[in-house]
């Protein structure tokens, strides 16, 4: 009995400990982009950013298929789905149309990647983007996740103020541009 309080005391330590830490480094642009614990897990890959000396753990997960999407989105808004992953953006995202494509690669890392790329939306309407680990392992899926923003070879460039359900097995951020974005931990 005292052996499994002290276990949970400690893993809720561990857990408001890396939550808190989310939410402490706040940069100018508002992206969170605390550092990350590397770790040496046999279900980890290690990523360091020369661009920004971050260092972090992108979730490794069984290969999906791939999946893709476009459509044209104005400012109405729209939803891109990418297999089990998807963006909505809201009304008032964008000023004018303009022909999204959203794909998600086959990888043992889950990613998605955004076109046009740079694409930036109004600040005061967001869109969401939900990122899916079901395929992913059950043993590192207690650690609380994130969204990355990485660049092309998956460097971790910063990280979005991220949601992680544990129930869904799904992790949500707002997007402030398009680029790629994966899951880490």
């Amino acid at each position: 009995m005292l052996r499994t309080r002290m276990r949970m005391l400690a893993l809720s330590a561990v857990l408001i400990a890396t939550s808190a830490s989310c939410f402490s480094d706040m940069g100018p642009t508002g992206i969170s982009t605390p550092e990350v614990p590397k770790t040496s897990q046999s279900l980890s890959l290690p990523i360091l950013s020369t661009a920004t000396n971050l260092v972090g753990t992108l979730f490794r997960c069984t290969p999906q298929p791939f999946a893709a999407d476009t459509e044209v989105v104005g400012p109405a808004g729209g939803v891109i789905t990418m297999g089990k992953h998807k963006l909505v953006i809201p009304a008032g995202a964008l000023s004018s149309p303009v022909r999204i494509i959203g794909s998600a690669p086959v990888d043992k890392v889950v990613s998605v990647q955004f076109q046009p790329e740079g694409l930036q939306f109004n600040p005061n309407h967001l869109p969401q983007l939900t990122l899916d680990y079901s395929a992913c392992p059950i043993v590192p899926v207690l650690l609380p996740k994130r969204i990355a923003y990485t660049d092309s070879k998956l460097n971790i460039l910063s990280y979005l103020l991220s949601v992680d359900n544990l129930l869904t097995r799904r992790v949500s951020g707002q997007v402030h541009h398009f680029s790629r974005y994966a899951i880490a931990w």
